[in-house]
């Protein structure tokens, strides 16, 4: 039997990744360091991901033949890594560090037995230049003679699956369950594989993944947090991203925002997307953010203001790239004054800390402060002094 290595047992490491492999008749090994789920999974070798469907409907996918190794435990991770047949990560950028000394361990036990084949990475990471990364991270634990590129995929991804954070009531009826959408595609990189792309129904490889990751990042996540800024503006009472979609209203000027980012990555990938299939995922992605099902709040979905509005993120990184294609960029200027005036808390009503931080330290220095020293744009380059201009102008 085939073995999946996952490092990361949280919501994607569950409901995604070790799902699809799983499901396609791997064994999943999870590497994580929290005791409660890692002991939970070896204890019952499976665990559940409840589908949760726009219709109110709950599906529950079994998911079996899994086990899980502490990540404190390096050789027993490092041992896993030279049996495995493919690995995956989602752990976050702070962990990858540890994670990657790790992993080269065990690619050096891997050649110690004169293990041939190559190990593809899939990196479910939200990092740009995720491979990059890697290769420069783990070339610093390995041997100065091994052939990384040879011996090693490094398989970017474009995450689109929406998972929600788990409750408290939840997690305490059972630790290892996760609740997640019906999408079920694992776009990656094709050109990333050092041997032959796995037959796992679910995997999607294309062969431009940068086309890929700017889609997710300038029309899903772009409108995902449109919708969280644009419905706090209007109406800082609502606590769901669903509610916030019944406006007809607001619902139009997010997706007139998602299609002026769509405009700007039909110029720039012309060979990966047509005008008709972006339209049409941006109308079935305005659907699954109104999955009432999955409770995405509004406060999970903006939080984090200092890098949803950095410069190469989601907000100025997509009005940059359709000002560069001198395309229209009003509502994707709207959301980003309504970004900035952000403020709603969780279900305690408190606010994310560095958000808090945010209010504080940057609002009071007004807009232009905040779109020079937050946002990143600078004062000496055209096309940031352009984007400066379209949003002093929303406000």
């Amino acid at each position: 039997m085939k073995t999946l290595i996952q490092f990361g047992a949280g919501n994607i490491g569950r409901s995604f990744i070790g799902q699809i492999f799983a499901r396609a008749g791997y064994q999943v090994i999870f590497v994580d360091i929290d005791e409660r789920i890692i002991r939970a999974l070896n204890e019952r070798r499976g665990y559940q991901v409840v589908i949760k469907h726009s219709d109110g409907r709950d599906e529950i996918l079994p998911i079996e033949n899994v086990r899980a190794i502490d990540g404190r435990d390096a050789r027993a991770v490092a041992e896993a890594v030279a049996e495995a047949d493919i690995a995956a990560t989602s752990v976050g950028q702070r962990a990858l560090p540890t994670v990657l000394k790790t992993l080269a361990a065990g690619l050096e036990l891997r050649r110690q037995r004169h293990e041939t084949r190559p190990l593809e990475i899939i990196i479910a990471e939200n990092l740009h230049g995720a491979a990059a990364f890697f290769r420069e991270h783990l070339a610093r634990h390995l041997s100065a003679d091994y052939p990384l590129d040879k011996l090693v995929g490094l398989v970017e991804t474009s995450i689109g699956k929406m998972v929600p954070i788990m409750r408290e009531e939840d997690l305490r009826r059972d630790p290892v369950w996760v609740f997640a959408e019906p999408y079920n595609e694992l776009i990656l990189d094709a050109k990333g594989f050092r041997g032959p792309i796995p037959d796992v129904p679910g995997l999607a490889p294309k062969p431009n993944i940068a086309a890929w990751v700017d889609r997710k990042l300038f029309i899903h996540n772009l409108g995902h947090s449109a919708t969280a800024y644009l419905g706090y503006a209007a109406h800082p009472d609502l606590d769901f991203i669903w509610q916030v979609l019944q406006n007809a209203e607001i619902r139009a000027t997010v997706r007139r925002a998602m299609m002026q980012s769509a405009e700007a990555l039909l110029l720039q990938y012309p060979a990966d997307f047509s005008r008709a299939d972006l339209e049409a995922h941006v109308d079935d992605l305005l659907e699954r953010f109104a999955n009432r099902s999955l409770g995405d709040t509004v406060h999970r979905v903006g939080r984090d203001l200092y890098r949803k509005l950095s410069r190469e993120d989601r907000l100025i990184g997509a009005i940059r790239l359709a000002t560069r294609h001198g395309l229209l960029v009003d509502a994707m200027a709207q959301t980003v004054v309504a970004a900035i005036g952000f403020r709603k808390g969780d279900e305690k009503g408190q606010i994310f800390p560095d958000d808090q931080r945010f209010a504080q330290d940057e609002a009071p220095q007004g807009l232009s402060h905040i779109l020079h020293e937050v946002c990143g744009l600078s004062e000496k380059d055209p096309t940031d002094q352009a984007v400066v201009r379209e949003v002093l102008r929303v406000d």
